[in-house]
């Protein structure tokens, strides 16, 4: 579950990405809305299960809660993700 939690880290913050810098502006500068409802689903659904694998991980490994906070304030931000994939999840699944 921890390598699906990575692969799970760095789709979030991609989909992050390309909600923000690709749909948002096609979406208000250019009037072509589609895409952010694809993009905009998919980011919803990988955010939550980012959260969800968060959460179990966080209690199954005995992380603590301040790891999760830790991991809850990174998936709000850009680049977030990223970070706690390299930082937190990186050394352990090596």
């Amino acid at each position: 579950m921890l390598q699906t939690f990575r692969v799970t880290a760095i789709l979030e913050g991609i989909s992050y990405l390309l909600l923000f810098a690709l749909s948002m502006p096609l979406k208000y500068w250019a009037g072509i809305g589609e895409p952010n409802q694809y993009i905009g689903y998919a980011h919803g659904f990988l955010f939550i299960a980012f959260m969800v694998m968060a959460v179990v991980l966080t209690f199954e490994k005995k992380w603590g809660l301040k790891r999760l906070l830790v991991f809850f304030l990174a998936s709000l931000l850009p680049f977030g993700t990223f970070y706690i994939e390299k930082k937190y999840l990186r050394p352990i699944a090596a």
